[in-house]
């Protein structure tokens, strides 16, 4: 299968970064190409880093822009970004871009385990290595099948899918989506299954655990904004409310200033800011790219700047 994905919120992503002609760029979350692709529209002499842990994502990458003396393509995760940069001698940048989440690519490859809409092997692995969604489902206690339910997908029925996942591997191993799928089907009432479809939250949960996605952002984001020369920017796309939430909470930490109570005459504290968004708000994704890609309704883009 080709690796296709529409890249979201480009123009808006591409304005934010700022880019400068004889700048070094990082696309952390590299997937098909396309903000990369952009990015090295708009150097002259400049590098581009084009980083992703999906090996089908560096094949297609590296087949991509292998004539463009301005890109480096590097297999790794995002959350390593400092290590990956120094052992290239590379010790700071001009501006990092994070897309957070699931690529199109990897939703529509069935095989990859991502999808509850056709039958594959429970992977969910962007990396394609460790352990698996089945490992997870298939070896974790109850409390922690709900505390990863609850807490990544926000699902108001954990307690009772977990009970259930628990109680259908004791008859035998849970190993494919269509299973999970209708094991998550039957442990929420009937209105549940009308709204909406019912595995969409265990999924996420289950893909975010696998992947250790929240904890790789807090390690990105430390080390993109570390990374970052005076004045060089940070724009993150998120799709759901944890990684925003995240993304949101760390540039803010990054732009307070004095720390002192109201009522001191002076500062005592020197806290000085270390950045300042270029966003107050997130961007969304307008009308017209809303109808032409439907995966970008729920995009967010933060965009700071480091002082």
């Amino acid at each position: 299968m080709s690796f296709s994905h529409i890249p979201v919120l480009l123009n808006e992503t591409v304005d934010g970064l700022s880019i400068k002609e004889n700048g070094i760029y990082v696309d952390g979350t590299a997937g098909g190409g396309g903000h990369s692709a952009e990015i090295l529209k708009h150097l002259k002499n400049g590098k581009l880093i084009s980083i992703d842990q999906d090996p089908d994502a560096i094949r297609h990458v590296t087949k991509r822009f292998k004539d463009d003396p301005n890109s480096i393509i590097v297999k790794g995760n995002f959350g390593d970004m400092k290590e990956l940069l120094n052992a290239r001698e590379i010790f700071c940048v001009d501006g990092v871009l994070l897309d957070i989440g699931v690529s199109s690519h990897q939703l529509d490859t069935s095989e990859r385990g991502f999808s509850f809409h056709e039958d594959a092997p429970l992977d969910m692995r962007m990396s394609q290595s460790g352990d698996s969604a089945a490992d997870l489902v298939n070896t974790l206690e109850y409390s922690e099948l709900a505390r990863i339910i609850n807490n990544y997908g926000e699902e108001k029925y954990a307690s009772s899918i977990a009970k259930n996942i628990v109680k259908s591997r004791e008859e035998k191993p849970i190993t494919t989506t269509l299973e999970l799928a209708e094991i998550i089907k039957n442990s929420v009432p009937q209105k549940v299954r009308r709204d909406t479809h019912p595995a969409r939250k265990t999924f996420q949960a289950l893909r975010i655990a696998v992947n250790r996605e929240l904890e790789v952002l807090e390690r990105g984001l430390d080390d993109a904004f570390e990374l970052l020369n005076k004045g060089g920017r940070l724009a993150v796309i998120t799709f759901h409310s944890l990684e925003d939430r995240i993304v949101k909470q760390k540039m803010a930490s990054w732009c307070v200033g004095c720390t002192c109570p109201k009522d001191f005459p002076v500062c005592v504290c020197g806290n000085k800011p270390k950045a300042k968004l270029i966003n107050r708000k997130p961007i969304i994704a307008n009308a017209d790219e809303l109808e032409h890609n439907t995966r970008s309704r729920s995009a967010k883009l933060r965009v700071c700047e480091k002082l």
